[in-house]
């Protein structure tokens, strides 16, 4: 065998330890142990007779030689990758992984229509959902797309919508409206328990709402402070205060009668969440056919 020759099974477990600088992390998304693959590497260094990776008891970093190998290899592997990928398009059931970020807010309310419809539709797509309301760098954080309220986002990536437009409303039960009555501005619920959100930044997010048809931020307070909408949602159950929510996360509460809608007048159907993704990079098939089921459900298809 020419010492010089490399299997795609190296350059692939090269290119993981570069891209991670990480034996452990490295393995684990080759899936094998750490110690298979830093024997497998010392190995290939050694028939190449090319130290390609420095190593310390702290890290691993590309040497002047591994650094330009990776130059030179990268292009050709996602060529490559990509090649393989697009034969998913002659399957009827296209197979690969698909990673997403997005925020718990979102998946609450679309993990049982968008997604696990989608898991029913292609059975052998494995999807991967990192639920963090924290801002996320989707291409550091290496995931196919993310999820996002409201269309603001880097000029690279591209946006289509994540199910349907949404109103926020301010919601109560009727036990606490019995007993501090209705508010009837905005202004009001300065003077109300109500349930505050924050924000992983640490910021407390003001509750938004329309007057002659101009944008106004409320700066709300109250006793209880969260960060989620399932929690939220007791909280106002339980008479702790009004709390603010997407429409949809308190229909059947509504409907019910267990909490009731105030200052309806006073709010409206704001855009909703988007999925997003980098618009150069090459979307996979799985990418591709979660996109196209996303706008199908979002424009009511």
């Amino acid at each position: 065998m020419n010492p010089y020759r490399a299997s795609m099974h190296e350059l692939e477990m090269f290119a993981a330890i570069a891209h991670h600088l990480s034996f452990r992390k490295a393995a684990q998304a080759r899936n094998v142990t750490p110690s298979a693959l830093s024997h497998a590497m010392r190995h290939f260094e050694e028939r190449l007779g090319v130290r390609l990776l420095q190593r310390t008891t702290r890290k691993v970093a590309l040497t002047e030689a591994g650094e330009r190998f990776l130059a030179r290899i990268q292009p050709a592997l996602a060529d490559l990758s990509q090649a393989v990928d697009e034969l998913n398009d002659w399957r009827s059931d296209p197979r690969g992984t698909l990673r997403i970020s997005m925020p718990r807010s979102a998946e609450a309310l679309y993990f049982e229509a968008l997604v696990l419809p989608f898991l029913q539709r292609y059975p052998e797509i494995t999807l991967e959902i990192d639920s963090n309301d924290a801002l996320v760098d989707i291409v550091a954080g290496g995931f196919d797309a993310g999820v996002r309220y409201g269309n603001v986002l880097a000029q690279d990536m591209v946006a289509v919508p994540f199910g349907a437009p949404m109103r926020s409303v301010a919601v109560a039960s009727p036990a606490l409206i019995a007993r501090l009555g209705t508010p009837r501005t905005p202004d009001d619920l300065l003077r109300f328990p109500c349930i505050e959100r924050r924000f992983p930044s640490g910021r407390r997010y003001r509750w938004e709402f329309w007057e002659a048809g101009c944008r106004r931020e409320v700066a709300v307070a109250g006793t209880l402070v969260l960060d989620n909408n399932e929690r939220i949602l007791q909280a106002a159950r339980a008479d702790v205060g009004v709390a603010f929510l997407h429409d949809a996360a308190v229909r059947a509460q509504l409907e019910s009668g267990e909490l009731v809608e105030v200052l309806s007048e006073f709010t409206q159907v704001r855009e909703g969440f988007w999925l997003y993704y980098p618009g150069r990079k090459h979307l996979t098939a799985p990418m591709r056919h979660f996109i196209d089921w996303v706008k199908a459900r979002s424009t009511g298809g």
